[in-house]
């Protein structure tokens, strides 16, 4: 994003809120230099430009006569801290520096940033000389304080601050702190929006108080989907509800308070409840009001029921627009996609139509943006969508790569597919390419490798199926350079990848096959999830030749065919279904087991299905599995985080890629807990 285009955003979103009326301006965290900036952090570049954007807000008549609150990261005292800055009229109220980090899962920090432990202490930041100039200011309060206006008391909170046990407006509010705001920068999950909302309703039902959430949304350069939902919420009840998923690049939401409402409501609250001895917070006064004599005729908003998505919902609509923003940012024309007629590639391309669908409706919607950024894409200024099937026609590209090891079932399917959604599709087939590679092969080695139905060795029977899948990958690529190139057209295609979660945490799938990819928006998503999502979209998009899909077996046809139908199936290779590896994925991460510790729960599980013995068997068939595929999660494409119990090596995941796939310590004491329960009926 260039500095003019986002001053113009900053500008655009504050001429919003005053002409609603707002005299407070939230915005999400390190708003200014963008959240996703990581190593660019450490650089001083990073710090100068954040000022010179912030000396650009200061001096410009639009951010007059409202308090802007910005985020920003800071240097004091040679320590790097994740601030909120605090401006009105040309002068910087306050530097408030984040306490609490963010510094598991998906997030590092403690990497970039220093928490502020000085826990209600104020200190003196000296302004650079570049925003002196401005304010006329030497020096501002930096560290844990609140702002004191002339009706009121507003104090901050950053993000991960409101998810812990100690958050800071527990200690603000019981000082009489009647407004919390919380600049976000939170990322999306299946099934996470329900605990943000929780915890803000819960902080104002708990102390009272007024709650304003500022979130970001859409991509910011990497695996996660910022999902908004920014909202502002009273007494424990949400007033105000911003978008969770949207094309717009700006949305302002506002909401008119009665701050008689919040004293009424503690004023039963805290005469029983209010300590000894409160804590003070540092005020810092400003002669300014956020009401006025006249707004005892202003309509207060009133309690609203917040519509949460459904999980299908969530993946037709998080991964798509994480998919546009990095399209359009990406300068590609398009997507290129391997479709197999199976269930994960058929998921994938439901999310591009799903895109296809969402920039139509916004273009319908007026959203010049959205238009502009289309016809970049396609390369024809006066291009206009009408319907989402012609645009998939235009932006993506579909292929079914065949061999003679594949069935006429899954190439129609994969054609009706493509057929419903409107992507331009092509059958290829790699015959020529696989045996001209096995040729080389035998010309060097005077051998010829042979499948395991014909007489080979497993060695064999996995190297041939390795080189199918391998083909398939440089294909991909080299249709997507070139295929737009070859219908007379500029530019090139992005390729898409489609392995799922469950598939990746197994390792079942050829390291530099089709599933390497540029991107890949259904990596974090599990196979179960998938299926759900795809039995939504028959009756979404009417796209019926999805049931023919759902109703095959999964396979990866890399194996000769008997009798011309499928002999090879992926849950008999892997030897467990996909809903027992969702579950011990799970376990796995988020539980936090090891295998001894998984052994132990999934006994109780799985009980009325399976015998110790048999769990025992599973438990080690996965960890067997996944340690001597772990190396592969070093090269797994770059995929939309959409679970919690993904195994991405990249960051969210950080173990090993080179294990002991005996693991004869853990499994002994499984075999010891086996032995003792089946010896001893009272343990079992």
């Amino acid at each position: 994003m260039s500095t003019e285009w986002m001053l113009t955003f900053f500008y655009c979103g504050i001429e919003i809120a005053k002409v609603h009326g707002a005299k407070y301006r939230l915005g999400p965290e390190l708003e200014i230099c963008g959240y996703g900036c990581g190593d660019h952090f450490f650089e001083s570049d990073t710090l100068l430009h954040s000022f010179q954007v912030l000396r650009n807000l200061l001096e410009s008549p639009i951010t007059q006569d409202i308090i802007c609150d910005v985020g920003m990261p800071i240097m004091h005292h040679n320590t790097r801290y994740n601030c909120r800055v605090l401006f009105l009229n040309r002068k910087i109220l306050l530097i408030r520096p984040k306490m609490i980090m963010a510094n598991s899962g998906n997030y590092r920090e403690m990497r970039w940033f220093s928490p502020w432990n000085q826990l209600r202490q104020v200190e003196e930041y000296f302004l650079p000389r570049m925003i002196q100039e401005i304010t006329g200011q030497d020096s501002v309060p930096f560290g844990f304080c609140v702002l004191s206006t002339k009706d009121t008391c507003i104090g901050s909170e950053i993000c991960a601050e409101l998810w812990n046990p100690s958050s800071p407006h527990i200690q603000m509010g019981l000082d009489g702190v009647e407004i919390f705001t919380n600049s976000s920068a939170s990322h999306h999950e299946l099934r996470k929006a329900d605990q943000r909302i929780n915890l803000i309703k819960s902080a104002t039902t708990k102390s009272g108080g007024i709650y304003l959430y500022a979130n970001q949304r859409g991509c910011d350069g990497d695996r996660v989907y910022y999902d908004g939902c920014s909202m502002v919420a009273i007494n424990g009840d949400i007033v105000a509800q911003g978008a969770q998923f949207s094309l717009n690049d700006l949305e302002v939401t506002t909401a008119t308070l009665d701050l008689e409402d919040v004293r009424s409501y503690r004023g039963e609250l805290y005469q029983s409840h209010m300590p000894s001895e409160p804590r003070l917070c540092h005020r810092i006064k400003v002669d300014f009001s956020l009401s006025s004599g006249d707004d005892v005729y202003l309509p207060t908003q009133q309690p609203i029921k917040w519509h949460f998505h459904t999980p299908e919902e969530e993946i037709s609509l998080g991964p798509a627009c994480w998919l546009w923003d990095y399209l359009r940012r990406s300068g590609q024309a398009g997507f290129l996609l391997p479709l197999s007629g199976g269930v994960d590639s058929s998921s994938t391309a439901c999310i591009v139509h799903s895109m296809c669908v969402l920039l139509c409706q916004a273009v319908e919607d007026g959203n010049s943006s959205v238009l502009e950024d289309v016809r970049r894409v396609v390369g024809d200024d006066s291009y206009l969508p009408q319907q989402p099937k012609e645009l998939c026609g235009r932006i993506f590209t579909t292929c079914y790569m065949g061999s003679e090891n594949s069935s006429e079932d899954t190439c129609s399917r994969a054609r009706d597919l493509a057929r419903q959604i409107g992507s331009t599709h092509m059958n290829i087939n790699i015959d020529m390419a696989v045996k001209g590679i096995l040729g080389i092969f035998s010309v060097v080695t005077g051998r010829w490798p042979q499948f395991r139905v014909n007489g080979g060795s497993l060695r064999e029977n996995l190297a041939l199926q390795n080189v199918q899948a391998r083909v398939r990958m440089v294909l991909a690529y080299l249709f997507a350079q070139l295929s737009l190139w070859a219908r007379g057209k500029p530019g090139g295609l992005l390729v898409l990848g489609s392995s799922n979660v469950d598939e990746s945490l197994t390792g079942y799938f050829t390291k530099y096959d089709c599933s390497s990819a540029d991107i890949n928006p259904i990596g974090g998503i599990s196979k179960t999830d998938l299926k759900s999502f795809l039995l939504y979209c028959i009756e979404k998009f009417q796209l019926t030749a999805l049931r023919h899909i759902l109703a095959a077996p999964p396979t990866a046809e890399l194996e000769p065919l008997t009798d011309g139908q499928v002999s090879q199936t992926d849950e008999a290779d892997m030897g467990m279904t996909y809903s027992e590896l969702s579950v011990i994925g799970r376990l796995r991460k988020i539980s936090k087991c090891g295998p001894f510790s998984m052994f132990c729960k999934l006994i109780h599980m799985w009980k009325d299905a399976l015998s110790p013995t048999e769990v025992a068997q599973k438990v080690k068939h996965f960890f067997r599995m996944y340690s001597v595929n772990r190396h592969k999660m070093t090269t797994v494409t770059p995929s939309y985080h959409a679970d919690s119990y993904s195994p991405d090596d990249n960051r969210y995941d950080i173990r090993p890629f080179l294990y002991n796939t005996r693991w004869t310590w853990q499994f002994r004491c499984i075999d010891k807990q086996v032995t003792q329960m089946t010896t001893d009926p009272l343990k079992q």
